[in-house]
């Protein structure tokens, strides 16, 4: 049977070029497509791939925030990080959140088809190029304190207050993220004061500075 794959990525000319290296791949088919990490789970949910190629740097749901969700609800599903962002940050949070590889855009087709078939065996796979940052956190012992420090972050926003977050600082109108979430404006501004709240930041220029240190969204 034919490996199932979504790809997901902001970019249609990289979604495009993509599947045109796959489809001529014997038993690999690319059902699907998306371009933010929402799309991605929606899709997720109805196409039911075997593997996500998924971007990090995405509108509106980032990588990180889809590739939890999308572990937490569907165990059996391999995600693959495939991005231009080498920063430890965001191989981190991918990895943190149940990716099972991580590889630059900048890699050669034959490259992303060996991390491909290493990840449908349950294997993991890394950019030989940023393999370093997860050995250098190994080697300093920093590895569970970071985990443990990612786990903390995670508590003081909920999944619902991270997408809001990032909306905000996207700039996204309050009706226009009620919209999207499909909730009323009065509960995102519940969700913006706990923000808020929570980060003792209340201006949304300081959100936004959040927002990308943390790698929630990027410039």
């Amino acid at each position: 049977m034919d490996l199932q794959i979504l790809v997901a990525d902001d970019h249609g000319i990289v979604r495009e070029g993509i599947r045109a290296l796959l489809m001529n791949e014997p038993g690999i088919h690319v059902v699907g497509m998306a371009e933010n990490g929402r799309q991605a789970i929606e899709l997720v949910n109805k196409l039911k791939p075997d593997l996500v190629l998924m971007d990090v740097a995405m509108p509106e749901l980032n990588g990180i925030e889809a590739t939890r969700q999308l572990a937490k609800e569907n165990p059996q599903l391999r995600i693959l990080a495939l991005s231009m962002h080498a920063d430890s940050r965001y191989v981190r949070g991918m990895l943190c959140a149940g990716a099972s590889g991580y590889l630059l855009k900048e890699c050669l087709f034959a490259e992303l088809l060996f991390a491909i078939r290493a990840v449908q065996r349950g294997q993991s796979y890394l950019s030989p190029s940023i393999a370093h940052l997860v050995l250098s956190d190994y080697r300093q012992g920093t590895v569970q304190q970071r985990q443990a420090t990612s786990e903390v972050n995670e508590t003081t926003l909920t999944g619902r207050e991270r997408e809001v977050l990032q909306l905000l600082a996207e700039g996204i109108t309050m009706k226009d993220i009620a919209a999207r979430l499909c909730i009323s404006i009065k509960t995102v501004e519940t969700h913006r004061k706990q923000i808020s709240d929570k980060l003792g930041i209340r201006t949304i220029v300081g959100l936004t500075k959040y927002a990308i240190r943390e790698g929630i969204t990027s410039l």
